[in-house]
């Protein structure tokens, strides 16, 4: 049996909140005989039974990092295989393109990553739309037909996340959006596909349902 088999490898590209994912993953864990790593390591990612892709910072400057870092193969290969967890940009990077930066993504979830245009207009209490969106917002699990993406498990609808981010993704297919969140207009706050779950809000800092949700994931079984 492989050593790294009850394994979470966090990949460490250089870029992304590594330590607060990191930890929030460890906690989650903390109850079981998971085993979490930060690594730099292809072949750790490689023989990990489960990946988080964490991301922050421009899309460009992710996507670079994680080409030259040599961890973008490993990815694929992972995103092909075993469970894998995308936060903020970490979920951006699993697209075809994103505006910013006009930087070509993963390609592993057909749509596009868009920046909010919410120039000009104001909130119910006549306030500002403010672009990065920055602080908590409601999330509503849901998928066509109503079925819930396993990865939410009893979250309940309407829960509070936190947010930082000023571009979203529009995922091609209807199917792929496993969450929405308004903002001057529904946008999905989640992606997910076959064994790929990702969410745009930062589950590390969004207290016991952010844990949960990682619980969740360790638990999944795709």
């Amino acid at each position: 049996m492989n050593a790294l088999n009850n394994t979470v490898a966090v990949v460490d590209y250089g870029m992304g909140n590594l330590r607060s994912v990191s930890q929030a993953v460890m906690a989650a864990a903390a109850d079981s005989a998971v085993r979490v790593v930060v690594t730099q390591d292809p072949a750790e990612v490689r023989a990990a039974s489960r990946v988080v892709l964490p991301g922050q910072g421009a899309m460009r400057d992710c996507m670079a990092a994680l080409r030259d870092s040599g961890m973008q193969q490993a990815v694929r290969e992972a995103a092909a295989s075993k469970p894998l967890f995308g936060v903020c940009v970490g979920m951006q990077m699993l697209l075809d393109h994103s505006e910013e930066g006009d930087t070509p993504g993963l390609g592993l979830i057909a749509g596009t990553v868009q920046r909010f245009a919410l120039e000009g207009r104001t909130q119910a209490d006549g306030s500002r739309f403010k672009v990065p969106q920055m602080g908590w917002n409601q999330v509503q699990p849901q998928a066509p037909g109503g079925q819930r993406h396993p990865v939410w498990g009893d979250t309940p609808d309407g829960a509070y996340f936190y947010f930082v981010h000023s571009f979203y993704a529009r995922p091609a297919q209807a199917a792929h959006c496993a969450s929405l969140t308004d903002y001057g207009g529904l946008f999905a706050s989640a992606v997910a596909r076959d064994n790929i779950f990702a969410t745009q809000f930062h589950p590390e800092k969004s207290a016991d349902q952010g844990l949960a949700l990682y619980r969740n994931f360790l638990a999944w079984k795709p």
